[in-house]
């Protein structure tokens, strides 16, 4: 079972711009506690110790024990408002984890093996097509992240869903057993290979005259007169010279 991280929150007594612009004047970020059966309750937290929180970037997907005037509840961050100047926290959503429910999330996704890669030896590159997953995650079993192995992997080959090791009861949203990774050639040999493709499909496509021979060595056309200063061919009756009147 991943470890719930602790968070201090105390309880707001007035809601709406009015009151949430006070509290993060006073250093606190506005926010709300709902689900899990109960109502929602308005808090607010410190803005430091969320912001270190939100800086991890896994925020989103880690537990949390929310300290509430001395009430302990475990909670998860569904929304996280960032100001678009200043990029930091201006509200924050918190739900509420019932024992025994779950919880749809995107959990990180991690590799191994690197070195025992053949194809990555070789020079191929690691193509990370999904960097997080959506997971159906029981709430008391939270991955941190999945994790998987790239040993043995040669270039063109894939890493499925399939061959991910999940924790007992996380199970992916998708049905299908999708591609998380793979290991392709790099840009330089595929653009060489593009470029030998294009070259060969021209040279298919250029248009070939009949009888038509190179110019070097190519034998004069009949009846052309020979080029000036020119040897007569060999065997050919001198040229006659004009007569005088």
């Amino acid at each position: 079972m991943r470890p719930d991280q602790s968070l201090s929150a105390q309880t707001r007594t007035g809601t709406g711009k009015g009151p949430a612009f006070q509290a993060r004047k006073l250093g606190l970020i506005p926010g709300i506690v709902y689900g899990g059966g109960g109502k929602p309750k308005p808090v607010s937290v410190g803005q430091r110790e969320l912001e270190r929180h939100v800086s991890t970037g896994t925020f989103l997907t880690t537990p949390f024990l929310l300290d509430m005037d001395g009430e302990k509840t475990r909670v998860i961050p569904r929304a996280v408002q960032l100001d678009p100047v200043t990029d930091r926290p201006v509200h924050v959503d918190f739900m509420r984890l019932a024992k025994g429910s779950k919880i749809t999330l995107q959990i990180p996704v991690r590799f191994k093996g690197h070195v025992d890669s053949p194809g990555l030896k070789r020079g191929g590159v690691l193509n990370i097509v999904r960097h997080e997953v959506e997971l159906l995650c029981p709430v008391d079993n939270i991955p941190e992240f999945i994790e998987g192995d790239l040993a043995g992997m040669e270039v063109h080959d894939s890493l499925h869903i399939s061959a991910f090791h999940l924790p007992e009861g996380v199970k992916p949203t998708v049905a299908r057993d999708f591609t998380v990774a793979s290991i392709v050639a790099p840009t330089s040999v595929i653009e060489e290979q593009r470029a030998a493709a294009a070259a060969a499909a021209a040279a298919a496509a250029a248009p070939v005259v009949e009888g038509e021979e190179g110019a070097e060595g190519a034998a004069p056309a009949a009846g052309a007169a020979p080029a000036a200063g020119a040897a007569p061919a060999a065997g050919a009756a001198p040229a006659k010279a004009p007569e005088k009147k």
